[in-house]
């Protein structure tokens, strides 16, 4: 390249834009003089934004470059205004969600977190966040992002989980957050409860079977449906439309639980639908999100049968515990039907939740 007077110039533009040396050259500058960092000025109007922490479960992926990106323009104009402006950086555990993502790879290893005891466990998970952290960050990085590095956090260190449970502490005394039971997605895969964000509906092919229920001291009785079986040892109730004429003799009435024998009342509740299925429904408050409502309302009793790995407890009986839901389910059928309690089976075309983090079908159930 030459310049006005006819010379060469020393150093000539390449022909091609190498993005990894510039872009790194001049990270190193930025870097190297500061020019992200910030401190409280007298002289400049302060402006702060904290990133929405990625999680440690993997690498970034392109949804987060854009959304970094559109921090960072924001950023940079605010400095630009003349603002003494802080983008503090961080990462986040993401508990649940990185044990599962560990979990399987441990697994992929031939190996079993429960085998490897707590312990060893917590390692590995500690290990995967410092290795994904660090790509993190340097991605971050690689983007340009303008983030004052020296005030880098994880979410899970000491200073930051002090402040967190100094809140939440805060707002209990306040009277803003309470503790208390309700239904949540459980996801035995993972024994963790999950959001509605991570549950996946999916139309399953099933049946909807149909049980005889006593009416205790009477020759009458109540046909329900259901299409979780296994959850009738947890029912505490059997519910019927107030306006429906064939129940409205027996609202205020017990029913015998078959199987258990558990005595349990058969109530009115204008949620249920008398034209749906045989218009009464059993009512498992523990382990349905509508039945936990209508269990609150009639002050039921509620009734826990699930372990976390989606065995059934010691609220059943004997000859149920211990055993995995699905097995449970068919051996309820097997005796329903000795019993002369199973009325009818039909095909039917369901709705089931499955856990995108576990992909085995989600347990409704109480916790705190």
């Amino acid at each position: 390249m030459e310049t006005h007077n006819g010379k060469k110039d020393a150093q000539e533009l390449p022909k091609v834009y190498e993005p990894g040396e510039v872009e790194s050259r001049w990270y190193g500058y930025w870097m190297k003089h500061q020019l992200f960092h910030a401190e409280v000025s007298p002289e400049k109007t302060p402006f702060s934004m904290v990133i929405p922490p990625p999680n440690v479960t993997g690498a970034l992926h392109i949804g987060h470059a854009y959304n970094n990106a559109v921090q960072d323009i924001y950023v940079r104009f605010k400095r630009l205004q003349g603002y003494e402006t802080l983008w503090s950086p961080g990462t986040d555990h993401a508990g649940i969600a990185t044990q599962t993502v560990v979990d399987k790879q441990i697994k992929n290893e031939g190996k079993d977190r429960r085998q490897l005891g707590r312990d060893a466990f917590v390692r590995e998970v500690w290990n995967h966040k410092t290795k994904f952290r660090d790509r993190i960050i340097s991605q971050l990085q690689k983007m340009g992002c303008s983030c004052d590095w020296d005030r880098e956090w994880f979410t899970m260190d000491e200073r930051l989980s002090r402040a967190v449970t100094e809140v939440f502490v805060h707002l209990y005394e306040k009277g803003l957050i309470y503790k208390g039971q309700y239904i949540v997605n459980w996801c035995p895969y993972s024994q963790s409860a999950i959001s509605d964000e991570e549950v996946e509906y999916r139309e399953v092919n099933g049946k909807l079977w149909y049980f005889r229920y006593p009416v205790k001291d009477s020759d009458e009785s109540v046909v329900v449906a259901t299409t979780r079986p296994e959850t009738m040892l947890g029912d505490t109730g059997v519910a019927v439309n107030p306006e429906d004429t064939r129940y409205k003799h027996l609202i205020g009435k017990t029913v015998v639980l078959p199987i258990v024998g558990r005595e349990i009342p058969l109530f009115s509740d204008p949620y249920v639908d008398k034209e749906f299925g045989t218009g009464a429904v059993k009512v498992t408050p523990s382990h349905d999100p509508n039945d936990f409502q209508m269990g609150k309302r009639h002050q039921l009793e509620f009734v826990n049968i699930m372990n976390p790995d989606g065995t059934l407890n010691k609220s059943v009986p004997v000859r149920y515990q211990n055993l995995d839901r699905f097995i449970a389910r068919k051996q309820a059928l097997e005796e329903m039907e000795k019993l002369g309690l199973l009325v009818k089976t039909e095909d039917h075309v369901n709705r089931v939740g499955y856990s995108q983090r576990g992909n085995v079908p989600i347990e409704p159930l109480v916790s705190e």
